[in-house]
């Protein structure tokens, strides 16, 4: 029995087959007629619809168009949406389908906000996975950026830098040496914190689509095989948007040209930024399909064609509210770092830089635990799930996944729309 609205499933009980309708009294036929006596003949099953005679003498008026019932299997998506019940209107005799949700997405190309909400979904019902992974590697990369805060700052005079201050060449060329090292060391202490977690986040992201539980030891052993290939991956994208960063700023430098670095700046901003996005799902790529490191930028550059400003969005979206949510749990940290161990709110305001005591530095990095805790999981959520959606969109990869999780039968009969509609 088709539950469309509108629609009646041909040879169901609702349909009158012996010349009596349902609910008719005794003797009667529905319309209080009494039914024909000759022989006991009934009525045919098949009665021409209303409207289809005419009066004798006049020609027949041609019979209505009758509606045809949905197709055994309408409505599953697997090769298509159905068709909707009017413009710019799901539902109706043909309403948008109910896709299968074996794990946090349902198996069927997303909107912003299930992407969004299937991140936040993986990362609640994985979230002792999530969290012990995440924390692990955040600890071990806020210890690295705390002891190099505190060479840095052991080795500068901060009082050389206060207000009115005049600070001799060799202190400038120490502060510009510790910086280039807190710098430097901390960027690459997040290289490796991230390649790590993006690669087994990747593994446990994929599971929760198919509504799999993941372990460590397990995301670990699946991801170990790709990590090395991870890591070149990530090092020629960042030499990449090194190279063009010199290639189109260096000269302008040079040339002491103030409007060649006008020029060259922006310019850069926008090429990295289109790489980025174009290579933004080259990584899942890599660890879910077991691919080379070429082929992976392929394959990225592939599934991103056409929908760049659609990922790019999203991507956007994404990093402003992470950014937004570790900034607030970073200034909170800084903030009870200052009032305890920098002189309270006045050495809040009259402090050129943050003091090098043990107490402040640890007080701050607890916030930037917190802040990476939640950061890095959102952001490799979403870039799972892109490259899930985008996959879904271009190759149909929910047959797969229903397959993968267990729904023999899903998507094997297309939605037919009605002819002539």
């Amino acid at each position: 029995m088709n539950d469309s609205p509108g629609w009646a499933t041909p040879g169901s009980p609702a349909s009158p087959s012996d010349g009596e309708r349902p609910g008719a009294p005794d003797g009667q036929s529905g319309d209080g007629t009494a039914p024909p006596a000759a022989g006991g003949q009934k009525w045919s099953a098949e009665q021409p619809p209303p409207g289809d005679w005419s009066s004798p003498g006049l020609p027949p008026t041609p019979p209505q168009q009758q509606p045809r019932p949905p197709q055994p299997g309408a409505g599953q998506y697997g090769h298509g949406y159905a068709r909707s019940g009017g413009p710019g209107q799901w539902g109706g005799q043909w309403g948008k389908p109910p896709a299968a949700k074996p794990g946090v997405i349902p198996l069927r190309p997303l909107g912003v906000g299930e992407i969004l909400d299937g991140a936040v979904a993986a990362i609640r019902t994985h979230w002792r996975s999530v969290l012990s992974l995440t924390g692990v590697v955040a600890v071990c990369v806020q210890v690295g950026n705390v002891l190099l805060q505190k060479n840095l700052l052991s080795r500068v005079n901060l009082e050389s830098f206060e207000p009115g201050a005049q600070p001799s060449m060799d202190e400038i060329n120490d502060l510009f040496a510790g910086a280039l090292l807190l710098g430097g060391g901390a960027l690459f202490l997040q290289l490796l914190g991230g390649l790590l977690v993006t690669s087994m986040l990747t593994m446990i992201f994929s599971r929760a689509v198919l509504g799999r539980p993941s372990t460590v030891s397990a995301a670990w052993r699946e991801a170990r095989p790709q990590l090395l290939k991870l890591f070149g991956l990530t090092v020629l994208t960042g030499l990449g948007a090194l190279l063009i960063g010199v290639v189109l700023v260096l000269p302008g430098i040079l040339m002491r040209s103030a409007g060649l670095i006008l020029l060259g700046v922006p310019a850069a901003l926008v090429l990295i930024t289109w790489l980025w996005i174009r290579f933004s799902l080259a990584s899942p790529a890599l660890m879910l399909e077991r691919a080379r490191i070429l082929t992976a930028f392929t394959r990225s550059a592939r599934l991103v064609k056409g929908s760049w400003w659609r990922i790019f969005g999203i991507t956007l979206l994404t990093g402003l509210i992470t950014s937004f949510l570790a900034g607030m749990i970073g200034g909170v940290f800084n903030a009870i770092a200052f009032a305890l161990f920098g002189g309270g709110v006045s050495g809040m305001l009259g402090t050129t830089a943050p003091p090098d005591s043990w107490g402040y530095l640890v007080t701050a990095a607890i916030g930037g635990i917190i802040g990476l805790v939640i950061t890095m999981p959102m952001q490799s959520g979403v870039t799972v799930l892109l490259y899930v959606d985008q996959r879904i969109r271009r190759e149909a990869l929910d047959l797969e996944l229903a397959r993968a999780a267990g729904l023999e039968d899903y998507g094997t009969e297309a939605a037919a729309p009605p002819t002539g509609s």
